[in-house]
């Protein structure tokens, strides 16, 4: 078995409509498909349960596949059901957070904030094996809470004098 690569990641939101305007502001995601309509759903009962590892009474609300100008896709789940928290924090358990590449960490940072993100604090350097002069990142949270990190990483970084790998770049 070969992993070529991370396809698309889930993301839980409380308005698809909402979510998917934020996602379009913000990094140029468009439409690809929705999965489950609104109007085919709520999709429930022990198939989805059982599929998903969800509590006895929720259902899939709508479900839509969006596409990012370059990387994997963005599945957006709306659900209903007994039991909705709040946004995982990346102190919690589990996947903590998605991070984009973008080009220009500035101007990315300006769109998430126009479309109803939060900056966390000012880029920084990356540390470390990852540093160099233009080697920058930053937190975000979506209007939902999830939290996304913004990096650029231009320049070379000192892990690679002392390796052939290399992480995967976009």
């Amino acid at each position: 078995m070969t992993v070529r690569g991370i396809d698309h990641v889930g993301v839980t939101v409380p308005d698809l409509d909402t979510a998917t305007e934020f996602f379009a502001r913000a990094f140029g995601a468009e439409v690809l498909y929705d999965t489950l309509p609104r109007a085919q759903g709520p999709k429930g009962g022990w198939a989805t349960e059982r599929r998903l590892g969800v509590p006895q009474g929720t259902a899939e609300v709508a479900v839509r596949m969006l596409r990012l100008p370059n990387g994997p896709g963005i599945e957006l789940f709306e659900f209903s059901g007994p039991r909705q928290g709040g946004a995982a924090l990346p102190c919690d358990l589990g996947w903590q957070h998605v991070a984009l590449y973008v080009d220009d960490l500035d101007e990315a940072l300006r769109l998430v904030a126009e479309a109803g993100g939060i900056r966390l604090s000012e880029p920084v350097p990356l540390p470390g094996p990852e540093s160099g002069e233009g080697n920058r990142f930053a937190y975000c949270r979506m209007p939902w809470g999830g939290t996304v990190e913004l990096l650029t990483y231009p320049d070379a970084q000192p892990y690679e004098k002392d390796t052939d790998q290399r992480r995967w770049r976009p």
